[in-house]
């Protein structure tokens, strides 16, 4: 019997051929032979970095770190509020006497006012919002004594919306009153606020209208309104602080909408454009230790919405750490204003001050 004799030759295939008598024909030759899958590739050519265009395309901030000029003797506590008028000078509410103080945009210091006008608490003056309404009146929303005041622009008190000294929740009373939104014509929108939770309606002398809302987590309800806007259209809008949403309303307290899922929203201010402004921080959950959603908040957030909800723009903030905050961080941020050239100030309760994040692209 033959045998066949195992093939050592590395070109096997060309060995069968030939036991064939194929491979003289020129069936396969050496330069066509197969290439094993294990055959080492050529060198591939060297990879060139990608060249990326160094373009930001989106608005972004930066802290103008000796922004504002602050006077030996001007103190800031824990500064809640704040706002911007026609001139774009910058209105800051702080809980240190005297309370208002008035800056330019480039952070020079004009003049401060309000000593022994707001209430004391345990942890100091009871300052809480600030607005400016059309024809240049201050409004400012005070904790500790239940009131909101108008004042001029100097200091002098017009108008007292509740009974100073005295919590309630009727027609003549407001309990830690947050914010308000005036209208053109003078209509004036309080969120009354830590103590109740409702929305308070004053005509244009002050006078009671109507109030609505409970305490709740369904439409039209409140846990902790916290600050208020109002647009040129005429409809209102709510930070509900606890529940982590805007609410939506018209004058006459009807229900609207609803932004959720966005943002834990302290404080908001709306520009000439129905820009709406909000910062706070992302949505969190409760802790135990909480006896206000976010207190202390994981991060610190600024959003920009359109009139219906739509996110128009965000930008977050580095969350400073108590007693160690420095410039460009923010630490319970709280109160929100935005100049005609787009840039942004900000005030924070544990960080104690107010800073200008200038607006860049």
């Amino acid at each position: 019997m033959t045998r066949f004799q195992p093939m050592t030759n590395t070109n096997t295939l060309q060995a069968v051929l030939l036991m064939l008598g194929l491979a003289g024909a020129g069936v396969l030759r050496a330069a066509e032979a197969p290439k094993s899958p294990y055959a080492e590739p050529k060198a591939a050519a060297a990879a060139q970095p990608q060249q990326y265009p160094k373009v930001t395309l989106s608005t972004w901030y930066e802290v103008d770190p000796n922004w504002p000029e602050r006077p030996t003797g001007i103190q800031w506590g824990r500064t809640p509020g704040i706002a911007v008028d026609s001139k774009d000078q910058v209105w800051v509410f702080t809980r240190a006497e005297p309370p208002v103080q008035i800056y330019s945009a480039e952070g020079r210091f004009i003049h401060a006012w309000g000593v022994g006008l707001i209430g004391t608490k345990e942890t100091g003056l009871g300052s809480h919002q600030i607005k400016i309404d059309t024809l240049g009146k201050i409004w400012l929303a005070d904790v500790a004594d239940h009131v909101v005041v108008q004042v001029t622009p100097e200091g002098k008190v017009l108008k007292t919306l509740g009974t100073r000294g005295e919590p309630g929740c009727d027609e003549k009373h407001l309990n830690k009153p947050t914010d308000m939104a005036i209208t053109p014509d003078g209509q004036v929108f309080v969120s009354d606020g830590y103590g109740n939770a409702r929305i308070v309606h004053y005509d244009a002398d002050g006078q009671f209208v109507k109030a609505w809302g409970k305490l709740g987590t369904g439409p039209g309800e409140f846990s902790l309104p916290h600050a208020i806007v109002v647009d040129s259209k005429g409809k209102l809008y709510v930070a509900d602080r606890n529940n982590a949403r805007v609410q939506v309303f018209d004058q006459d307290g009807k229900f609207l909408d609803q932004w959720q899922n966005l943002i834990v929203p302290w404080g908001l201010c709306i520009t000439p454009k129905d820009e709406i402004w909000v910062c706070g921080c992302s949505p969190m959950p409760w802790r135990e230790t909480d006896n206000a959603l976010s207190c202390p908040p994981k991060d610190q957030v600024f959003m920009k919405f359109d009139t219906s909800g739509k996110a128009l723009q965000i930008w977050t903030v580095p969350k400073g750490e108590d007693d160690e905050e420095q410039p460009g961080e923010l630490n319970w941020v709280h109160g929100i204003a935005v100049d005609s050239k787009g840039n942004i100030y900000a005030t924070d309760i544990m960080g104690q001050r107010a800073q200008k994040f200038v607006r860049k692209n």
